[in-house]
């Protein structure tokens, strides 16, 4: 399982958002189920920022959310994130995909 989540953050804030983004990686990094994760910047608009974090599953990156070192080093930075959704599986060729039909969002 694949976790997106971008950012929008001033150029004069970046140094400071990025520690806080290293933060909430190491963080969910620590947590029993995570695979590895980068975090990035857009090459053409230097205020987009991008956390992606792979998972073993959807349940590893939900029991993740909800522990309490994510709550206290990661929830605030992760809660700048913009409003989209942010978990997909994988659609390698080969790979069973989960349903057909498209969830509600609401």
């Amino acid at each position: 399982m694949i976790v997106v989540n971008r950012f929008r953050v001033a150029v004069a804030d970046g140094a400071a958002f990025r520690a806080d983004l290293t933060t909430a990686r190491e963080a969910l990094a620590a947590c029993r189920g995570y695979v590895g994760g980068e975090i990035g910047r857009n090459i053409d608009d230097p205020e987009l920022w991008v956390l992606t974090t792979r998972w073993e599953n959807v349940g590893s990156y939900r029991r993740a959310l909800s522990s309490y070192d994510v709550k206290l080093r990661a929830v605030a930075c992760l809660s700048r994130a913009i409003e989209e959704p942010s978990a997909y599986e994988s659609a390698e060729p080969g790979a069973d995909l989960n349903i057909t039909d498209v969830r509600s969002l609401g």
